[in-house]
């Protein structure tokens, strides 16, 4: 019988089968393939898969394709580190060192009333606290001479350590939480709108000449938007109701506490807390966007409304 060369058992023209290497490492002989791209893979670059194995590529691939786990409120994984509460807590503790040195010490550390909760005025406070006008002095300062910022920058300076403390310690229990639902933009801009709202309150209730300032504004806000989130969840809000209710009547009893700003703060924190909450999934983010933006347009005209009522 003839036999053509190449054909089985020819044991001299035919050529023995290669044993396949892996394509990450080709001194390694492997035959385990990649589930995903069928390529060979060593023991080193296996991954476990659902079926299988797969090679690091398509693992990393797979990652990039698949969309990342969201809250109820559009929160990702980013604010479970709460580095946006971190940041404000710093912020705060910065502004108020700066204070202190302001003030050359002076009585900013110990305040007045209260161990200084209500007191310890420094010049850095007295440039960026709300304040309508102050006509006694020259130049005349305040909101209606133009000085805007003072609607912002009041929402991170105390007046002492008692003060700056509680805010503090309300902000690091509220924030991490809310972070984590809401994310850091979303948590973000609830923080500064509710603290906006806050000083807006106080720019439109207050005497022209009184001053205030404080994270209250801002934490209030956190407050009434906690309670609206938990509700939008299903959850027991049997635990905030007390709290809350006790910051009320403390805001309500002891003196020179600013009962606009910390009212107002409430009522813009759960405006934004509506907001954020009931979005429609489909359109989340451009919900949570223009009622943002209604929000903050309604705030400007109000404090167009108090300077033209104030200078008219």
């Amino acid at each position: 019988m003839t036999e053509r060369p190449g054909q089985a058992g020819d044991a001299t023209g035919g050529s023995a089968p290669t044993t396949p290497v892996c394509y990450r490492h080709p001194d390694r002989e492997t035959y385990v393939r990649c589930t995903r791209c069928d390529r060979p893979i060593c023991p080193e670059c296996m991954r476990d898969a659902s079926v299988g194995h797969q090679c690091p590529e398509c693992v990393n691939e797979g990652r990039r394709s698949v969309r990342p786990a969201r809250t109820a409120f559009g929160g990702g994984a980013a604010g479970r580190r709460g580095l946006v509460t971190r940041t404000l807590i710093a912020l705060n503790l910065l502004m108020m060192v700066l204070s202190i040195a302001s003030d050359g010490g002076g009585d900013s550390m110990a305040g007045g009333g209260l161990g200084g909760l209500l007191g310890g005025g420094t010049p850095l406070t007295q440039w960026g606290a709300v304040l309508a006008e102050w006509p006694p002095r020259f130049p005349v300062e305040g909101i209606v001479t133009g000085e805007w910022y003072r609607l912002v920058t009041a929402m991170f300076l105390h007046y002492g350590l008692v003060h700056l403390l509680l805010n503090m310690w309300a902000l690091w229990v509220l924030g991490r939480e809310l972070e984590a639902l809401l994310g850091p933009l979303r948590f973000l801009a609830l923080y500064l709108v509710a603290g906006l709202g806050g000083n807006v309150a106080a720019y439109l209730f207050s005497s022209p000449n009184a001053a205030s300032a404080g994270a209250s504004t801002a934490i209030f806000g956190l407050f009434a938007a906690v309670f609206v989130l938990m509700r939008r969840l299903g959850r027991d809000t049997s635990a905030i109701v007390p709290i809350l209710v006790i910051n009320l009547i403390f805001t309500f009893t002891v003196p020179g506490i600013s009962i606009p700003g910390h009212v107002g703060g409430l009522v813009t924190g759960a405006a934004m807390g509506w907001v954020l909450a009931y979005a429609p999934r489909m359109r989340r983010s451009v919900f949570q966007s223009v009622g943002t933006a209604i929000i903050l347009v309604a705030l400007l005209g109000l404090v167009l409304v108090r300077t033209a009522a104030l200078t008219g």
